[in-house]
């Protein structure tokens, strides 16, 4: 499952997807459980912190995919999207 998140730094920004990002979910479902993972790229506003992405993504993510709510988080990478 991949979502489609982008957050940019207004008219001004330069640089489109500076960062990718690599969230992944699970939460127990019926005798079992129930994972996914959202990758996309991301350019941060100056001054975010990890945390406010972070907190920004799992909240969109959650918002968009309800079943999702109170999920633990498995896996979470935020790297800068260059080679």
């Amino acid at each position: 499952m991949t979502t489609q998140t982008q957050q940019t730094t207004g008219p001004a920004a330069q640089q489109q997807g500076s960062h990718h990002f690599v969230l992944t979910l699970q939460k127990p479902h019926g005798g079992g459980s129930v994972s996914a993972t959202f990758t996309n790229t991301i350019t941060p506003r100056p001054g975010t912190t990890r945390a406010d992405i972070y907190k920004a993504l799992l909240e969109q993510v959650t918002r968009a995919n309800p079943e999702l709510a109170d999920a633990n988080v498995l896996f979470f990478s935020l790297e800068p999207n260059g080679l």
